[in-house]
């Protein structure tokens, strides 16, 4: 069994992710430009920058890596794009991928827009075959640590001098999964979240 996951639009309660392309207006681009323009100083703790002069880099990336699929997580009630998450480095042979290069707007971080979106992405990924999902976050970043532990991914380790970030910054990167077996429970807890 291959691992599929398809390029479509996820629909939450509360959040809608929907993929990032060259749309022919290119509206979903400068959305998404004034969503990550709104906190310059949160990505020095990035690996890079969607800042300013950065986002046309981060754009291709977002838009032209081939096992990467790129969302924009719109706010179901205002309208708004409240940032992005990403499934990257899709791998269907042997059933597994990374979530990650996720930011939202300081008004939505705390809030049912990452339970949901995680949720919604989680949901994707297991549904369409897969066996593990990671996630990789620099050990400076405690609060996105704190976010991925309480989704109820176990932390692996830390993979020392993993990466040079934008920055020249030689980092370590905290490693968390959660693979097929534990799904069920972190799904159940996810949906308790967004009840309560």
């Amino acid at each position: 069994m291959r691992m599929i996951v398809e390029r479509r639009v996820l629909e939450g309660e509360h959040v809608r992710l929907e993929p990032v392309g060259e749309e022919p207006n290119g509206e979903m681009r400068e959305e998404l430009r004034e969503a990550l323009h709104v906190d310059p100083e949160i990505w020095e703790i990035y690996s890079s920058s969607a800042y300013g002069e950065h986002f046309a880099g981060f754009w291709e990336k977002l838009t032209g890596t081939p096992d990467r699929i790129g969302y924009a997580v719109r706010d179901r009630v205002s309208g708004r794009v409240a940032g992005t998450s990403s499934f990257l480095k899709m791998d269907a042979d042997h059933r597994k991928l990374e979530i990650g290069f996720t930011f939202f707007r300081p008004e939505f971080r705390g809030t049912f827009v990452n339970p949901e979106a995680k949720l919604l992405m989680l949901s994707e990924a297991f549904g369409a075959g897969c066996l593990r999902v990671q996630f990789s976050v620099d050990t400076r970043n405690a609060r996105s640590q704190a976010a991925v532990a309480k989704l109820g991914a176990v932390r692996e380790g830390t993979v020392r001098r993993h990466l040079i970030t934008w920055t020249g910054h030689k980092r370590d990167t905290a490693l968390f999964s959660i693979i097929e077996e534990e799904w069920p429970e972190v799904e159940r807890g996810l949906k308790a979240r967004l009840r309560g």
